[in-house]
């Protein structure tokens, strides 16, 4: 122990013998299921929604005058209003990223 200084020379050695060896505890039971592989699937799926909603907008638009014919407990008070609500919800997706995290993939879904 020559190539160390006096101190920890001195002190390394007392802090290493005062040390208590650590009780061995039993491994949780969920430490299987929390070990991960040693190689995950990634999958990074890109979908673009909001160029496939203004696409099909003037589908919904087409058929607000069928909702007249709905049971008047389901319909809307303007069929028009509840599209364009619906559509602007629906294009306020867009950048929106949804991460799946499994013990055996990763899948994240990239909304554009």
């Amino acid at each position: 122990m020559t190539t160390y200084p006096n101190a920890i020379r001195r002190f390394g050695v007392a802090a290493m013998e005062g040390r208590a060896p650590e009780p061995s505890r039993p491994a949780p039971a969920y430490a299987e299921w929390v070990r991960r592989p040693a190689r995950r699937t990634v999958v990074r799926l890109w979908l673009p929604v909001t160029a496939i909603f203004w696409i099909l907008s003037p589908v919904p638009l087409l058929l607000a005058p069928l909702v007249w014919f709905a049971p008047p407990r389901y319909r809307p008070a303007n069929p028009y209003a509840a599209v364009f609500a619906i559509g602007r919800l629906l294009t306020s997706l867009g950048g929106t990223v949804v991460d799946v995290d499994t013990r055996d993939a990763l899948v994240r879904i990239r909304i554009f």
